[in-house]
């Protein structure tokens, strides 16, 4: 898909790798309804560097832990031809510490919310007869971490949504989803783990938010013969 002239919806589009991606597809030429939730000022700044980069931003928030707001959000940015479901909650869940109330959420943000974007989206995409949608999904999807179990349950949910709507929603849309590994490591991992992620990291290297937001733009506009593919940007983990 060519991207100029293009709309295209990156949720989570304030902050870390959704920013990056929303900065890719804005390079290539496509206008970014760029959605966040809390992070209104960063949110600003993202819009202003995609205006910097001569496409166009518009602000949109919403809370995806709510299906009212989820739908609101679908329905301003129903004309997109683009949808990167990137917002997602990653709360560390001890088992021990885990709760009916937090698993919910959890669910809520990472597989109701791109869920029922992608249906009310999707099948506008395809009635116009063409359009993509990305899903970030997680390698711990396929090899759960231990005490972040909810979450990585959420992402092997989201990776069984991106096999089931390509089906669904071909020919005229194609889903794909990308598995980073360890990109942007979470804040309150310990140091000695981080270490050990990194050292069993076949690349050796801590991967960036650029690395996921280029393997989102080659699945936007890298090919037209791709659909429910899963692109791991693991350094290798998988095969470690």
């Amino acid at each position: 898909m060519e991207l100029t002239g293009r709309k295209a919806l990156v949720t989570g589009a304030a902050l870390r790798v959704g920013r990056e991606i929303a900065l890719e597809l804005a390079r290539a030429g496509a206008t970014i309804y760029l959605h966040y939730r809390s992070s209104e000022e960063p949110a600003r700044r993202t819009a202003e560097e995609i205006r910097a980069l001569g496409a166009g931003a518009v602000l949109v928030r919403g809370d995806l832990a709510d299906p009212r707001e989820v739908e609101r959000v679908a329905e301003e940015c129903r004309d997109a031809d683009v949808l990167v479901n990137s917002a997602s909650v990653f709360p560390r869940t001890p088992l021990r510490d885990a709760t009916v109330e937090g698993f919910d959420g959890i669910m809520a943000v990472n597989v109701r919310a791109p869920f029922f974007l992608a249906r009310t989206m999707g099948l506008a995409m395809r009635a116009r007869g063409s359009g993509v949608i990305v899903n970030i999904a997680d390698w711990s999807g396929y090899r759960p971490h231990a005490n972040y179990l909810p979450y990585c349950m959420s992402k092997a949910a989201l990776l069984a949504m991106n096999s089931g709507l390509a089906r669904i929603l071909a020919p005229e849309v194609r889903v794909n989803a990308v598995a980073p590994g360890p990109v942007m490591l979470p804040a309150d991992m310990d140091e000695d783990l981080r270490r050990r992620v990194i050292a069993s990291t076949p690349l050796g290297r801590e991967g960036s938010p650029t690395d996921v937001a280029r393997a989102v733009r080659f699945l936007v506009d890298g090919s037209d013969y791709i659909t429910g593919a899963v692109l791991a940007v693991d350094g290798g983990r998988l095969i470690a």
